[in-house]
């Protein structure tokens, strides 16, 4: 089978959240690039950077489950893509837990988190937003196992 290249996985994932914006009003592809390269620094495989444009595609609804399923990627890279992907009334304990049983999801969503939780994108918040996600993205890290620093993605395969 021929797998899609990083770049048409790139670009499926920018025209997929072409028009979403984040909770700031930026553009998504910001968010989706910066986790990219986040996994990229962090020591990624080509497949866990592929996840990381992909990792909030299913979740948004920018793209579909059964598109992921059809998608010529790797089942890896699938696998990561829906072990990142929260579910509706999912708690916390069991995303997380998902997330450490998928090979290569870890780097992934901690590239998520640190970019999520980067200071300069956090002060662009109002208070009380700002103050509910610290919580949160201080909480996953806890769960997932991680450092509260956020320095960016540490290697992990």
């Amino acid at each position: 089978m021929t797998y899609l290249t990083l770049a048409e996985v790139e670009a499926v994932a920018r025209d997929a959240h072409a028009t979403q914006t984040d909770k700031a009003g930026r553009p998504y592809v910001e968010h989706l690039q910066a986790v990219a390269e986040g996994v990229r620094t962090g020591g990624g495989t080509q497949q866990q950077i592929a996840a990381a444009w992909l990792h909030d595609a299913v979740e948004d609804d920018a793209l579909s489950r059964e598109w992921l399923e059809n998608a010529e990627l790797p089942r890896s890279v699938k696998d990561m893509v829906l072990a990142v992907t929260k579910r509706p009334g999912e708690d916390r304990a069991a995303y997380t837990a998902r997330i450490l049983a998928t090979p290569g999801a870890l780097l992934v969503k901690e590239a998520d988190l640190a970019h999520n939780a980067d200071p300069g994108r956090l002060a662009e918040l109002d208070e009380v937003t700002r103050a509910r996600l610290t919580l949160k993205y201080t909480e996953v890290r806890r769960l997932l196992g991680l450092s509260q620093a956020v320095s960016g993605p540490r290697r992990s395969c």
